[in-house]
This record gives C-alpha cells, structure tokens and sequence, in this order.
C-alpha cells in the first residue's frame, strides 16, 4: 500500500539528485542501494539466476549505484543459506545476468564480498567444520543452519596466523571473479560483526599474535585485504563499509571511536572509491526510520579522518538524507528498507511521490513475492 504520508510535490533542487564521483564511479544522483541480504540465490551452489537479474535490473537508474548483496568469497565464508557466492565459475556466470540487467538501464554496479566468520553453523561448513574468528568467542543468541532452522550459535575456531594469507586470498580472488562478472567495483564488508569486523573490535577479538592487542593489529586483516583486493583491480573501484558503534551480532569494543578513526585514517591513504558508513543513529528494530539524537554521527566524524568520498547508511528518508548531503557530512546516501519495496525509488523521491510499504516477512528467502512484485509508478 502506499504510504500516503509522503510528500507529493517534486523538488528538483535536491542536493540528491545532483552529480557526483566516488573514485571511478560517475554518479547521476545521490541515492543509492546498500548491500542487502535477500536470501534468493539458486541452490545448490548459490548461484545468481534470472529472479535476481529481474529483481536488480528493476532497482538500476541510469547514472545510479546499486551495491550488491553479501556474497561469500568462498566455501568458508557462507553464513546463511541462499546468500550467493562468487568464488565459482557457475556463480561468476550468474552474477554476469546481473549487471548486464544493470548496464542495460545505464546504472552501476559494485559487488558487496564478505566472510561471515562466526555467523555461520558447521552445517554450512565445508567438512561440517565449526565457523572460524578471530578468536573461540561464542556470539549471543541463536543462528540458523544450511536449512535456515533456528540452531543455537556454536563457539568458533580462532584462525591460525598461517591461515590468514588465504582469507587475504579468498578475497583478492572475489574481486577478480567480480571484474570477470561485469561489475563496476567491490565493496568489502568490513561491518555488522562479519569476519573483518570480528579482527577489528577487542569484544571478539582477544589474539595475542600480531592481529590482536593494538588498533594497529586489530586494523591489519582488513588493510591486508585492502591491499591485495585494490592490488588486483584498482583501489578507486574499491569501496569500504563499516559500522563503528554498532552492536549488532554481539559487537563491541573497549574504544570504538579510537579504532576507528584509525581505520579511517588509514583507509583514507589508500585512494580508494569511498567509505560507506553504517550509522549507529539507526533504529534497526522498527520501522520507524527513528534516530537517536544522542548517539554520535558517525558519517561527520570519519569522514573528516578518511578525506574521501562517504556514503551514509541507517535509517534514512528523503528529508535527513538531504540534510546530510548538503551540510557536507556525506556525499551520498543509502536506503535500503525503502529500495526493497520501491524499485523505482530515486524517481519516487525525486518526484516527491508516495512510497510503497514494505514487508518483512518476505525480507529474506522464498520467491518472487516480496522480491520482483512491487509495483513501480505508472
């Protein structure tokens, strides 16, 4: 149903809708579709296939970027049944539907590639080995297993030093399969308590070797990564996204604010597309939009310490995105929520139009309900 709450009216001065480059990415407008979890890959294999080409081709504006879901860089890095995977020749293929669909519209595309770590079970474990971390701290709560029945989390497995060059490579190997697959960049999820974000806060990380105790160390996993993904293709197609403050999947660190200006500080030197920062203001647990005014903004602070471009994420709607916009805190703006039952959201905000309401229950999983079948204007 639309929300007849929006406002009707165009407002063509939008600092949304004005031009802008994140390193070799040339964007029409400001807004633009995070990574999310959809869940809808084809199975066995987690392979991209013609529902997920239909249902990102829908989304693409020309001049518009689109950041594809979170996709394992490997057998290992699977953490959710149906999530895809671009570490095989299939997917690489599947993936390719996808931004052609894109490219057909005029929009861009980067690759969201990531290691869950922790958030997995063995049933989704090559061997039905448990999931791997930076160290055996067991996260709250419960999971799901290759199934998608609810399991309780099992402890993971601290990864040996000598096993971190092929997590390094994983992700190296992810960015070349995506540049074979027609993307336009990557994003590596460094945030949301995934494998690179388990490395960087001491609430999960308790090593004693040289990726734990100091930021330096904590830091050096995912600049490593960095590295080696910027090295095989080119730093300004390779965007980081993170989410200091955030707790979700039971995070937290002793000084967030000290890890990550130094996270930023040192991406910041890396000539790198932007850095895409998740907002702690976000209320992740209703569907509100509600921000709290007490927490810090993170966009204003890192983006000061990383100098390049930033995209902002959490919680947004059109009036707060453009406050961010053009009081210089970011240079764009996620929606995701909102991009998920309105395909055609830059013109719905461009326009002023009302907006569709989204529906949870078919957030993740399933078919083309929830996914392909909401409606578009006209």
């Amino acid at each position: 149903m639309p929300d007849s709450s929006q406002p009707n009216s165009s407002q063509p001065d939008s600092p949304l809708f004005t031009p802008v480059r994140l390193g070799a990415l040339a964007l029409e407008h400001r807004v633009v579709m995070p990574p999310l979890t959809r869940m809808r890959s084809r199975q066995p294999g987690d392979v991209p296939h013609a529902l997920n080409a239909e249902y990102y081709g829908q989304r693409a504006s020309k001049g518009g970027l689109i950041i594809a879901e979170a996709t394992d860089v490997s057998e290992q890095a699977r953490g959710y049944p149906g999530a895809p995977g671009v570490h095989s020749a299939e997917q690489v293929r599947g993936w390719r539907d996808v931004t052609d669909a894109v490219h057909a519209k005029g929009g861009l595309i980067v690759l969201q590639i990531w290691h869950t770590g922790r958030i997995s079970h063995s049933s989704m474990q090559p061997g039905g080995a448990v999931p791997v971390s930076a160290s055996a701290v067991t996260p709250p709560g419960g999971h799901m297993d290759a199934q998608g029945r609810p399991v309780p989390f099992e402890t993971p497995r601290a990864l040996r030093e000598d096993e971190i060059p092929g997590i390094v490579g994983a992700f190296r190997q992810a960015a070349l399969n995506a540049r074979e697959a027609g993307f336009d960049g990557v994003e590596i999820h460094a945030a949301n308590g995934y494998l690179l974000d388990q490395f960087l806060q001491d609430g999960t990380n308790r090593r004693e070797d040289r990726y734990g105790g100091s930021l330096e160390n904590r830091a050096r996993l995912l600049l490593e990564v960095v590295d080696a993904v910027a090295g095989a293709w080119s730093a300004d197609r390779v965007g980081v996204r993170i989410s200091p403050w955030g707790h979700f999947n039971g995070m937290s660190d002793s000084d967030p604010g000290a890890l990550f200006d130094h996270v930023a500080a040192q991406l910041g030197t890396r000539g790198l597309a932007y850095l895409h920062i998740v907002e702690p203001r976000a209320d992740q647990n209703s569907d509100t939009n509600a921000l709290d005014p007490n927490a810090p903004d993170a966009a204003s602070r890192f983006r000061t310490r990383f100098g390049g471009p930033v995209i902002a994420a959490g919680g947004f709607v059109k009036e707060t995105a453009e406050r961010v916009v053009a009081q210089g805190s970011a240079d764009a703006v996620a929606f995701g929520r909102l991009f998920i039952a309105n395909p055609d959201l830059p013109e719905r905000l461009r326009q002023g139009a009302p907006l569709n309401r989204y529906d949870r229950s078919t957030f993740y999983g399933g078919d083309a309900r929830g996914y392909v079948d909401y409606p578009s204007l006209g």
